[in-house]
């Protein structure tokens, strides 16, 4: 194994456990720090498989942007969250189970595929074509349309959130 099979194995390691925590822990808020360690997990795997660009995008947007967001909702509902009761699922090791079973079928159906132990090769100096996938972001054919639904999907997340917490803020005066 090289230094760089090692490092990725480790920072998936470590994207999995905390990909794990952000279900199993019991607040909210200790849940999205957990998943911003996940996201940055991924974002190193990207800068490990050379995607610099997808690295840097997978940082300013889903750790910058989206995780901020759900912490922000987060802090907003606190109050709501305190009085709901127990937030942990009592059997939550069925579901890990029936996860662990199914992740170990994908990965044996997986190493029987004939490119699942080759090496990956080196990408040549700009091979990312960042024009391309550009042009495929702001093309009505290409990823305009979902870019814009989990726009507004966020959007009203986030005045749910809003509208949750005002509400029990009247309700408490």
């Amino acid at each position: 194994m090289s230094v760089l099979q090692i490092i990725f194995i480790l920072i998936a390691a470590v994207t999995l456990f905390s990909a794990m925590m952000v279900v199993i822990v019991r607040k909210m808020m200790h849940a999205a720090l957990w998943l911003v360690l996940a996201l940055f997990g991924v974002a190193m795997i990207f800068a490990t498989l050379q995607a610099s660009y997808f690295a840097v995008i997978q940082v300013l947007v889903y750790i910058g942007a989206i995780a901020i967001l759900i912490i922000f909702s987060i802090m907003l509902t606190q109050r709501v969250l305190e009085t709901a009761g127990e937030q942990l699922v009592r059997n939550w090791w069925l579901p890990a189970l029936v996860a662990l079973v199914l992740f170990g079928l994908i990965a044996s159906a997986l190493s029987l595929w004939h490119g699942f132990g080759t090496p990956l090769v080196e990408l040549p100096a700009g091979a990312e074509n960042v024009a391309a996938l550009g042009k495929a972001l702001v093309d009505p054919a290409g990823y305009t349309i979902p870019f814009e639904v989990a726009s507004v999907l966020l959007l009203a997340a986030l005045i749910g959130a809003i509208y949750v917490a005002v509400d029990r803020k009247e309700k408490a005066s």
